[in-house]
């Protein structure tokens, strides 16, 4: 069995010692005056919904104040890091959202920095990942897929929004060794998040897309795609007719996190701050609203916690990584 969970947790951040600028937390009104949110990756992708997700609930709950949002592709998510960490002294004010990447490419070097090279701020969500296909697909399920790639392994494309080696990818290689084929034969196309690798989707230059199960919920609710298969061990509220990976006879379930960091440097109180707006979100009905219309599962975790768990999640993407050699 291939299972790759990270587990959920929900730690709330101890701030009441530091003094914060903003209004106490006890009168539930705003914690944080703005927040401007850094995306590593093109509009359309799990980066972009979850930071405006975030900054909706946020601004909405009236934690935050105002919350602009600025999309910055490249490098695999490396330019909006390098960034960050080059411009530290002005982007105290900036929080950049990323995930289970980020220790991919650290691991495949594909940029140079680290999560040790920022300030954690709080992991906040998870999502499970799905096989989708479009809607006038002759594939209607996990069993035609593999049909489909035993048939003719070079011609089933799969894609995804993210680089080769990278988080779909990986999830694609997982999914396809658990049904007992090739992981390494799977054709992968990548596409500069998954906005536009849902575009080649639709256009029928891949047969199939590997992405965050949050991305696929809309269009498959508008009849635009169909989910043959999620990672979850079970179906998921959002999309009740998709199938798990696991009912249909391959025993993988994965799923990933999403999360806040900030510039190296950031000074204590601002990061209490940040954390408290955040840790008081998840009790808002605002964030209730944005979380259930995305299928995301809570996931919480602030300063060393963030630190210890990612750590983990470095040592289990590395060993399994070397398995399926990409490594």
């Amino acid at each position: 069995m291939t299972t790759f969970t990270l587990g959920r947790r929900a730690l709330i951040a101890a701030v009441a010692a530091i003094g914060l600028t903003g209004p106490a937390l006890a009168d539930g009104h705003q914690v944080v005056d703005s927040i401007h949110f850094l995306i590593p990756g093109g509009a359309g992708g799990g980066w972009d919904g979850t930071a405006r997700g975030t900054g909706e609930a946020l601004t909405n709950a009236g934690l935050v104040g105002t919350a602009s949002y600025e999309n910055m592709s490249g490098g695999g998510g490396g330019k909006a890091i390098g960034y960050l960490i080059e411009n530290a002294d002005s982007n105290h004010g900036t929080l950049m959202v990323n995930s289970t990447p980020i220790v991919i490419r650290s691991l495949t070097g594909v940029f140079p920095h680290n999560f040790r090279d920022l300030t954690l701020v709080s992991g906040t969500i998870g999502d499970y990942a799905a096989i989708v296909v479009g809607k006038d697909s002759p594939i209607n399920s996990m069993d035609d897929l593999l049909a489909a790639f035993d048939a003719d392994p070079g011609g089933t494309a799969i894609g995804g929004g993210s680089v080769p080696g990278g988080m779909d990818h990986l999830v694609a290689a997982m999914v396809m060794e658990a049904a007992g084929k090739d992981a390494l034969g799977v054709k992968y196309i990548p596409y500069d998040a998954g906005g536009k690798a849902m575009a080649a989707l639709l256009s029928g230059e891949i047969a199939a897309l590997s992405t965050g199960f949050s991305e696929a919920v809309d269009l498959a609710n508008a009849g635009e795609v169909k989910i043959i298969g999620v990672t979850s061990e079970e179906r998921v509220d959002a999309a009740p007719d998709a199938m798990t990976m696991k009912e249909q006879g391959i025993d993988t379930t994965f799923v990933n996190w999403r999360g806040f960091f900030a510039a190296p440097g950031l000074p204590e109180d601002k990061l209490a701050a940040y954390q408290a707006a955040i840790a008081k979100m998840y009790d808002t009905p605002e964030w209730e609203e944005v979380r259930a219309r995305n299928g995301w599962v809570n996931i919480h975790n602030s300063g060393d916690d963030f630190q210890s768990f990612l750590e983990q999640q470095e040592q289990q993407i590395g060993d399994l990584m070397k398995k399926l050699g990409f490594l």
